[in-house]
Order: C-alpha cells, then structure tokens, then sequence
C-alpha cells in the first residue's frame, strides 16, 4: 500500500514538475517507509482456526518467506533507483520511478499471493510497468524494438500461465493454493491425473519466461542489449524473485503444516525430472552462448540465463527431500538456498551493470568488453570493484556468489538412497557434477573480462565522471557480496522452521 501511494505521488506529481533529484527523493523515501513497515510492523498472533481460516480462506498470507521475498524486492529497488539516476531524463524521471515501485509491489504482492487470481494480478503489476519503462528509457530504435518483445512474450508466458491456472481450477474447483495441493495429494495413490501434468507444465513454462529459463530465455540477450543498464539490471533481478518465489508456492515447496498430505511426496516422482532437465540446458546454454559474446550486456544476459540454471538445482531437488524419513534441514537446505541465491545474485548482477552505467558517457559508452581495457590503471578502484562482481559470478571462494553456488549444489547432493530411488539419488549426484562443470565454464567469460581490464591498455581513457548516486548504489552491491555470506545464511535459515503468524503455527505443527 505504501508503495502503491508513492508511485501515484511520482505519476501525478510528474505531470506538474520535471526534476529527476525531487522525484528519485521521493522515491528512495516510498522504499524507505515500505521496508520499515516491513520489518518493524508487528504481525498478528493467530490460533489454531485464525490460522486454518487465514490459510485457506485468504487472498494473501504473509509468512516469513513472503517477508524475505519482499525485503529483497525492496532492498533490490532502492539500489535500482540509486543506479538509475542519472540515467533517467528530468522528464521520465517521475514515470519511471513511479513505475518501478509498481513492480517492487508486485514483487510482494506475488511472494505472499494464496491463490491464483492474486498470484496473477501480482505478476501483471510486474509486467505491465515494464513495457512502460522499457519505453521511458530510450527513445531509439533498437530499445523500442526490445520493449515490443519484452511486450509480446511476456504476454505469450502470461496466457502459458492462464492456460495452466485454469487447468488446476478445473481440476481441484478452487484458486486457493493450499487447497489446491490438499486436493491434488489427497490422489497420491493413484499418480496426478494427465490434466495436472499439462497444467504443471504449463505454468512452469509461463513462469519460465520470467526467469530466463531455456529454451524461453532467447529474448533477454536483445532486451538487454536493447535498453539502458539500469532497466538492464532490472530485468535481469526483479523478476527473477518474483518467478522462483512463485514456483515455490505453486509447486508446495514451503511445507505447510495445515495439509494433511504431503503434495511433495507426489510431486516429487514427477516434477524434479522435469525441473532437473531445465535446470542442466539453462545451465549449459546460457555458459556456453555467453562464451561467444562481446557485448557487455549480450553476456551478462546470458549469465542471468545460466544462474536460473544453478537456481533451479536447489528448486529441483526440494520435492525430492519431501519423501517420508527426510531430515528437516534438508528441506529447508532447498528453500534457503535460493532464498541466498537471490541475494548474492542480486548483488553481484545488478552491481555489474550499475558499474557499467556509471563508466558510460554518451560520447564514450561502455558497451564492448573492449572498452574495458585498461581500466585497472585509469580506474583502479571501479576495477576493483568490477572484479569483484565477475569474480562472485564466477563463484570464487569468500564471495557470495561461491557461497550460493555451494548451497545450491548441497541441496543436490542431500538427496540421498535413503530417500527417494538410488536411480534419481544419481540424477541429483550428476546435476551437481553438471553445475560444478559449467561454473568452470563461465569463469572463463568472466576472467576474460578481467584480464581486459588489468593485461591490456586503453586506446582512449574513460573519462573520470564521480556520480554519488551511482557510487553509492556500486558500494552497497560490493558490501552485500562480501558480507552476505557471514550475515545473511543463519536467518535465511529461519524461513521454515517458524512463521510470522505466532503461536498458532507453532500449535499446529506439534499437533
């Protein structure tokens, strides 16, 4: 709601004024204000039947993975606009940034939706600002052209999604998810119908879009090279949350003490084969295509294409660990997991192409690794920085992104012979040799760009411009990757075993 409030402020208050410092104020400050809220708000102590109402009878259920999803999302957008500043003309400035607190809306919107026309509704205050800030940032032909794809596959997954929502609600006769999966669990003896199995499909392809999955990535490498840096880091972070926060509802990856059936125990026969073949080709295409760019943004899209891969192993290992005799850690292993990994990547990610924004100037852009060259002795300390982001991409120890590679091949790995077949125990086993060798693979494009920047000097120095906006959001990105795995990995591990609710969950699962 507060989000909501101060996005109308910027789409009002831009049809009277045109300042991009007044506008992006008023932006970091609806951020402020809805992360406070967020975090200080105290939330209500349910019983037992509060509680059993609230699951299955609410629109949205705020529990603590909600909370987490939607923390990122905000923490995500206050850097965004720090990185867009001066990126964003005085006359867009208003509708962008009124646009982008939309999306971030949508994002919580989306992580705490209980049923499917919510859960719809939160990913359309995704997509639709989209196509308008898309548009906002540039005015040339290559942008227009990738906003009008952005536009049209965007709306192709949504109809995927439709398709398989409507499927699920015939089925089960209701939206409210945990009905849904009590519905679907309470046949587990006799294997989901083939309508289930098409509606699951479907809706992991339409959610598949949003995270850049293969084969429906093959928009992001225009998109990105088509845009600004900053809608860049965007679209490479925001709605990537929102995508796997939703499969993880949808699928019934966060147990839920109330359903009586264990839907993993189901789903997990099925889904993970599924989940284990996307995640090993968006892995290897999305590594390997980045081998053959030179174009900054053409490589860090086809990065992002490979970190949904590295995601979806922890995504694909979690209803395998739903098997009766699982170890408590284990599952939440797979949701935390991710959870970490969206942190870590967000920061790496989206300070990569905050970097290049702030080395770009109209008459000397930053768009080939070539223009990199030299770097580490003009700006030595942007170089440092830049290192530090491609070498948390690449996974290197002490970083966070090597931390979240770790987990997530962990999670593989933790599905043991003792639950589930010996046969997909050695699935789980060569997914994670598969992400191990294709991690390999992509420190190669990454200490190529390296080695541009340290071994090789530049025909013509990049200007040395300060932007303090801009610095500030490249320092937080850099202190998020350091920090996070020494700060972020114990609570993230809290998501599961308590909720936000009170007393009432705690009642419930010891019953």
């Amino acid at each position: 709601m507060i989000l909501g409030l101060a996005a109308c402020v910027l789409f009002l208050g831009g049809t009277i004024r045109r300042d991009r410092n007044l506008w992006g104020i008023v932006a970091l400050t609806g951020l402020a204000v809805a992360f406070l809220a967020l975090m200080l708000v105290p939330r209500p102590t349910l019983d037992e039947d509060a509680l059993r109402s609230a699951v299955f009878n609410s629109p949205i259920f705020v529990d603590r993975l909600a909370v987490w999803i939607a923390a990122i999302a905000i923490a995500g957008g206050l850097v965004l606009v720090l990185s867009s500043w001066n990126e964003v003309s005085d006359e867009h400035a208003a509708e962008y940034h009124g646009c982008l607190l939309v999306i971030i809306a949508g994002v919580g919107i989306s992580s705490a939706a209980n049923e499917l026309v919510t859960l719809f509704l939160g990913l359309e205050l995704i997509s639709i600002p989209t196509y308008v800030l898309l548009y906002l940032t540039r005015f040339q032909e290559g942008t227009q052209e990738a906003a009008m794809k952005y536009f049209l596959l965007s709306i192709f997954s949504s109809a995927l999604l439709l398709f398989g929502f409507s499927y699920l609600y015939g089925v089960t006769g209701t939206t409210n998810i945990p009905a849904i999966l009590a519905a679907l669990g309470s046949g587990n003896n006799f294997g989901l119908p083939v309508v289930t199995q098409i509606a699951l499909v479907t809706v992991v392809a339409g959610l598949g879009f949003r995270i850049t999955a293969v084969p429906f990535h093959f928009y992001a490498p225009d998109v990105y090279q088509g845009t600004t840096n900053s809608a860049a880091a965007l679209l490479a972070f925001v709605p990537k949350v929102a995508g796997f926060a939703v499969l993880l509802r949808v699928l019934g990856d966060v147990p839920n003490p109330l359903l009586k059936v264990e839907i993993g125990t189901e789903l997990g026969t099925q889904v993970p084969n599924l989940l284990w073949i996307l995640a090993a080709a968006t892995m290897t295409v999305g590594n390997v295509l980045a081998l053959l760019q030179d174009n900054l943004r053409r490589l860090l899209a086809y990065s992002s294409v490979a970190h949904s891969g590295y995601i979806l192993i922890a995504l694909a290992a979690i209803p395998a660990l739903w098997h009766r005799g699982h170890a408590p850690n284990q599952i939440s292993g797979g949701v935390d997991a991710i959870v970490f990994y969206l942190i870590a990547y967000g920061a790496m990610t989206v300070g990569a192409f905050t970097m290049l924004g702030y080395l770009s100037r109209s008459d000397r852009p930053v768009e080939k690794v070539d223009d990199l060259a030299g770097l580490g002795s003009t700006h030595p300390g942007l170089a440092l920085l830049l290192m530090l982001f491609l070498l948390s991409l690449t996974g290197i120890p002490v970083t966070a992104g090597f931390f979240g590679k770790l987990f997530v091949f962990l999670s593989a790995l933790s599905v043991s012979d003792t639950q589930t077949t010996a046969n997909q125990a050695r699935l789980f086993q060569a997914l994670a040799v598969i992400g191990v060798v294709n991690a390999a693979l992509g420190g190669w494009y990454y200490l190529r760009v390296i080695a541009t920047m340290y071994f090789r000097g530049a025909l013509k120095p990049l200007p040395r411009v300060v932007s303090w906006t801009g610095l500030a959001a490249l320092i937080i990105c850099g202190a998020v990757t350091i920090a996070a795995p020494w700060t972020l990995w114990s609570p993230a591990r809290e998501i599961l075993p308590e909720s936000t609710v009170g007393e009432g969950w705690g009642k419930v699962r010891e019953k």
